[in-house]
């Protein structure tokens, strides 16, 4: 994904000559830049004291919805899990009849008159946007908050039944005939052997305490690491056993033998896979069988990143016309940079501007002058924005 400069100079005779201008002093000598117009339609001015106002809203307004959008991708990334490799291909925006890849909907941004009527005012346009990208951000929390509580119910049962011996649940591996019960005097207890343990467990289990039942350890179920034992002694003794045991390496498992509470446990499981399965269906497999959420994940974020786009649109407008005055006469161009030539760049953008503000290049970003946001980002003497696509922190 690119990084692009959305700038704007005030037109010459004609903004065609505007365009042309840029166009050839970032390409002519080496092409330090790709180059495209940002159209932007005949919006509704209002008055100076509004556009001021609205151009301290329009900064705010930016930041939320890219938080939005970044939230959206993040969110994306973290419920594909193992298909990372596929993110980027659902991070697309809805163009005119498909979705496309980001760089080509800023590349070719054609405003959206249907969502965002320029017959409406300036604010009334940026509340219209506010509204929708609030209520996906109130969507998404509530149904980040209901998934994240399947998986995290889902993991800890995993782990449970994946796990070490000294964690995982044990209600696949045990049976009823492997306990004593129902005795008032006897009980059978579980303990995790170290594998290279086992010749130590076997000469020494009996002895660990004065009631253990000779001969009743049984190796019941073993991983990587470590056996589950089985062992039969009397209640009394349970403290010294537990005592013994552990200084000698072995962990007893606190465990009761209950058939309800495995029955339910494995039950629960069960629900929550499948709970887990209806929220993304399989959804590394075929981007067509994206679950409900990546689908509705895929959606909204389009929906957002456009609004996003759009914002940055008003912006441009609003700021031209407050530093370029009336009758609206700029031309938007969008810039896709590449690091190596930042610096060159920006020098040829201020040799060609810098008339249009003398003291750009010595205003402090500090200042606080209403209308130009000089608190918010770098000042320069056009009018620029960034637009960074590379919306994850993983590359």
């Amino acid at each position: 994904m690119a990084e692009f400069w959305l700038i704007s100079a005030p037109g010459e005779k004609t903004c065609q000559q505007t365009w042309d201008k840029m166009n050839i002093a970032t390409t002519r000598t080496a092409n330090l830049s790709t180059n495209s117009k940002f159209t932007i339609p005949d919006l509704k001015v209002g008055t100076l004291d509004v556009l001021v106002g609205l151009s301290d809203e329009l900064a705010k307004l930016d930041s939320f919805v890219e938080s939005v959008v970044k939230k959206l991708a993040q969110y994306m990334s973290d419920v594909l899990e193992d298909s990372r490799d596929k993110v980027q291909e659902n991070l697309l925006a809805n163009g005119v009849e498909r979705f496309i890849d980001l760089n080509t909907y800023v590349t070719r941004f054609q405003w959206d008159m249907a969502k965002y009527p320029i017959k409406q005012s300036l604010k009334n346009i940026s509340e219209i946007v506010s509204k929708q990208v609030t209520q996906i951000d109130n969507d998404l929390k509530a149904r980040a908050s209901a998934y994240n509580s399947i998986k995290g119910n889902l993991q800890n049962l995993e782990r449970k039944n994946a796990g070490s011996l000294l964690t995982r649940s044990l209600a696949d591996i045990v049976k009823k005939e492997d306990f004593v019960l129902d005795s008032e005097y006897l009980i059978t207890m579980l303990v995790v052997v170290p594998k290279a343990s086992y010749p130590d467990w076997q000469k020494t289990y009996e002895t660990l305490s004065e009631m253990v039942v000779p001969r009743s350890s049984n190796l019941l179920f073993e991983d990587q690491d470590s056996g589950l034992f089985s062992v039969t002694l009397f209640r009394k003794a349970i403290d010294d056993f537990k005592l013994k045991s552990r200084e000698n390496k072995f962990i007893v498992r606190d465990f009761q033998y209950n058939e309800e509470e495995m029955k339910a446990d494995k039950e629960e499981l069960t629900r929550l896979s499948t709970d887990k399965k209806k929220q993304f269906e399989q959804t590394w497999l075929f981007i067509c069988l994206q679950g409900p959420l990546v689908r509705w994940l895929k959606v909204n974020f389009s929906e957002a990143f456009i609004a996003w786009i759009h914002i940055k649109a008003l912006r441009v407008f609003t700021e031209s016309v407050l530093r370029y005055g009336l009758p609206v006469n700029f031309q938007a161009m969008l810039l896709q940079t590449n690091k190596k030539n930042i610096k060159k760049l920006r020098e040829v953008l201020h040799e060609l501007y810098k008339h249009l503000d003398g003291s750009a290049a010595i205003i402090d970003a500090s200042m606080d002058i209403p209308g130009l946001n000089l608190s918010q980002q770098e000042y320069y003497p056009y009018v620029y924005y960034k637009i960074d696509c590379n919306l994850l922190d993983f590359k």
